[in-house]
């Protein structure tokens, strides 16, 4: 099979390889004409940095030899983590503003271009922490349009490269299974002791006020955060958790049931994945603790919707439970970034299209990222900040296709306006939003 550059290849991204001067602008901030309200950037700068850490005496997945080690005797190491900070930055702050991202074929570097500066002086306290995490494989990177989008109206955002699940540490799943939970929690604690007392980000953020965004893999992870226990059967697939590792995520097991952290309140799950392959059940995702919004496309083809990400939240615990679908929308609904330029070209090795990592074949990404955007937004004022108007924005008819636009002259609404709230007239269209529970 020949290689071939997609015929869709931006124009900049053709005036490099044909030698000119020009070189790919990969925006992360779009905001098209007709996003819906809340996807509007804040008030505030915003800055970013990346911060290392490293959890000590991790079991280590990928040197398990279940033929030689015994299950009360596994190999262990020191965990290495990348968590790129996005936070409220003081007024005025100038400085670099580009990313530098791999791309899904592990080997491409590029830049994306965005609002937040490289290290800029943090402003402010006392903001909600958000952790995002990724998929499988990801980075840190993925979502940054979210992350830097919800920091500039108020957050505080730390997005996790997992360890053995990024685009060029993509090792056994075995890893991600029992690892991502762990990495989400752990980060969390390292975030809270630097906005402690003498930390390097003492009082910028509450970490007993956090929320948890996951895609995929991602959301997998923060369903067992949130206190989802995975079925018996998951722990023994023989491609999981080697020697029975998952076990620690077990529904109604003592490592599980010691899992969740209170300061963890509400959770996003994008496209979270497991239900398709019987890591779920209703007795194990009964055990959520937290309110959580689903977001998921009803043509999902890797986590599946009506047997996939529908189904958790059918059977998730009577928490008030949202659930965001875009009618006809794949696996990437919502959460990727849009694709860089350079990632449009047929990869030999992985053998596909390296843009089709971030791309739906029927939605613009970047209306997906700005309805996204809107959603959380909404989501977390409402649970992290308490912000009580926000609650409208998710008071919704169910199919956006049948919302009313009936105004009066002076702009207020009539009473038979049933159109979704902060969606423009004629732009709430293919979307869907249902709530269960409180």
């Amino acid at each position: 099979m020949k290689r071939h550059i997609n015929a869709a290849i931006p124009l900049a991204l053709a005036a490099t390889i044909s030698g000119g001067a020009v070189m790919a602008e990969n925006r992360i901030d779009t905001q098209l004409p007709g996003a819906p309200e809340l996807a509007a950037y804040g008030d505030l700068a915003v800055g970013v940095r990346q911060l290392e850490m490293v959890n000590p005496g991790q079991i280590n997945i990928l040197a398990i030899d279940p033929a030689v080690d015994k299950p009360e005797v596994l190999p262990t190491y020191d965990r290495p983590l990348t968590v790129e900070m996005w936070y409220p930055a003081e007024a005025g702050s100038t400085g670099d503003t580009t990313l530098r991202a791999f791309l899904r074929d592990g080997t491409t570097e590029v830049g994306l271009t965005g609002r937040a500066v490289r290290d800029a002086a943090p402003s402010g306290m006392g903001y909600p922490l958000v952790l995002i995490s990724h998929g499988y494989p990801g980075n840190r990177f993925l979502m940054s349009h979210l992350a830097e989008n919800i920091a500039s109206k108020g957050y505080v955002v730390a997005s996790i490269d997992h360890t053995d699940s990024t685009y060029r540490t993509q090792a056994a799943f075995g890893s991600t299974l029992v690892n991502r939970s762990l990495d989400q929690l752990f980060v969390l604690e390292e975030m809270a002791q630097m906005a402690g007392e003498g930390g390097d980000f003492a009082g910028l953020y509450d970490a007993n006020n956090t929320g948890l965004i996951g895609y995929s893999m991602g959301g997998y992870g923060a369903i067992i955060t949130a206190g989802g226990g995975v079925t018996e059967a998951s722990v023994a697939y023989p491609w999981g958790g080697p020697h029975g590792t998952l076990g620690i995520h077990q529904a109604g097991s003592e490592t599980h049931n010691a899992l969740p952290d209170a300061r963890i309140k509400t959770a996003v799950a994008i496209g979270p994945w497991g239900m398709n392959t019987g890591f779920w059940n209703a007795e194990g995702l009964a055990g959520i603790q937290i309110p959580m919004m689903f977001i998921a496309g009803s043509q999902d083809d890797v986590s599946l919707y009506e047997n996939g990400v529908r189904a958790i939240w059918e059977n998730a615990s009577d928490m008030g439970h949202a659930l965001v679908t875009y009618v006809n929308g794949g696996h990437n609904s919502g959460a990727p970034m849009p694709a860089p330029a350079e990632s449009f070209y047929f990869n030999e090795d992985k053998g596909f299209d390296i843009s089709e990592h971030y791309t739906d074949p029927v939605w613009n990404t970047a209306r997906m990222n700005n309805i996204a955007q809107h959603f959380v937004t909404a989501w977390l004022d409402n649970q992290l900040k308490g912000d009580a108007g926000k609650a409208a924005y998710l008071e919704l008819i169910e199919d956006s296709n049948a919302g009313v636009w009936s105004m009066n002259e002076d702009g207020t609404p009539k009473e038979d306006h049933t159109y979704w709230k902060g969606f423009g007239q004629g732009t709430a269209k293919g979307l869907k939003y249902e709530v269960k529970g409180q």
